[in-house]
C-alpha cells in the first residue's frame, strides 16, 4: 500500500480505515487529497479480503469541504476542468468500491465533505457535528454529484432549501431528514462504528455485496449521478463568472469581519 501525504490508510485485517489527514486545514479537500481517494478506491477493487471501509477525519473534524484556495492556485499548465472534476471522480470512486463504506463524522462537515459522506453506505455522527452547504454563498454551485445524491437521500424540497439558504444544521436534524443512520454522543462514535464494522465482517461477503449493488441500482433509477460529469463545466464557469466572484469576495470579507 502506497504512502499518501493527505490520506492515512490503516489496514486492520478485513477492515480498512481511510482518514482525511489535513487537520491544519480542517481536512479541506485539495486536489491531491481527492486524487489519493481515487487511488485508494482503485486499490480496494482488487482486495476481496477487505470487507468494510471506514472513512473519517483527523483532528476532530470530518472536512471543511472544497479547498477553494488550492483549486484557484492550480498551476497554469493544468486543466481547469480536470481539476474541477476531481471531486466528482473521488466521490464516485468511493461510492463504487465493492466494500461497505461507513462514514464516521464529527466536528465540521461542510460542502464537499458532506457530499463525500453522502457517497458512503452507512453514516454515523457525533451529536456535536455541524453540517453546512455554503457553495451558493461562495458563488459556486454544489458540484461533485452532490445534488442527485442529496435529492435521493433527503428529497428535492429539503435539498433546495439547504443548498440555496446555506444555513447550518446539526446532526439531529441530519438524522431526522434521513441523511444519517444514527447520531450518538461523541465518546460513543468510535465504538458504534467499530461494532458495526465487525458485525458486517461476520456476514456473508457475497450477500452483503450483492445487497449493496441492488440498493445502488435502485437508487440510480431514482436519481442517477450519471449527469454529474457536466458539474465540472458549471463549476469552472462559476469560478470565472464576474458576478459569482464578486459575491464570493463579499461573502468572505463579511465572514472575516464577524
Amino acid at each position: 500500500m502506497a504512502n499518501y501525504e493527505n490520506l492515512r490508510v490503516e489496514h486492520d485485517g478485513p477492515i480498512v480505515r481511510l482518514v482525511l489527514a489535513r487537520p491544519h486545514k480542517l481536512n479541506a479537500l485539495s486536489r491531491q487529497l481527492l486524487a489519493e481517494i481515487v487511488a485508494v478506491a482503485n486499490w480496494l477493487h482488487d482486495r476481496d479480503d477487505i470487507r468494510v471501509v471506514i472513512v473519517s477525519g483527523d483532528g476532530g473534524n470530518f472536512s471543511a469541504g472544497f479547498d477553494l484556495d488550492d483549486f484557484e492556485s492550480a498551476p497554469d499548465g493544468s486543466s481547469s476542468r480536470e481539476n474541477a472534476d476531481m471531486g466528482r471522480r473521488a466521490t464516485e470512486a468511493l461510492a463504487r468500491v465493492p466494500q461497505i463504506t461507513i462514514a464516521a463524522v464529527e466536528g465540521h462537515c461542510i460542502g464537499g465533505g458532506l457530499v463525500l459522506v453522502g457517497a458512503c453506505d452507512l453514516r454515523y455522527a457525533a451529536d456535536s457535528t455541524r453540517f453546512r452547504v455554503p457553495e451558493v454563498d461562495l458563488g459556486i454551485p454544489l458540484a461533485w454529484g452532490g445534488i442527485p445524491r442529496l435529492v435521493r437521500e433527503i428529497g428535492p424540497a429539503r435539498t433546495k432549501e439547504l443548498v440555496l439558504t446555506c444555513r447550518p444544521f446539526d446532526a439531529r436534524e441530519a438524522e431526522r431528514i434521513g441523511f444519517l443512520n444514527r447520531v450518538v454522543p461523541g465518546e460513543e462514535l468510535e465504538s458504534l462504528v467499530e461494532s458495526t464494522a465487525r458485525a458486517l465482517v461476520a456476514k456473508s461477503s457475497y450477500v452483503v455485496r450483492t445487497t449493496k449493488e441492488h440498493v445502488e441500482a435502485v437508487m440510480d433509477e431514482i436519481a442517477s449521478t450519471a449527469r454529474s460529469t457536466t458539474d465540472a463545466d458549471v463549476l469552472v464557469y462559476a469560478l470565472h463568472d464576474p458576478e459569482s466572484r464578486t459575491i464570493s469576495r463579499e461573502y468572505l470579507a463579511g465572514r472575516k469581519q464577524t
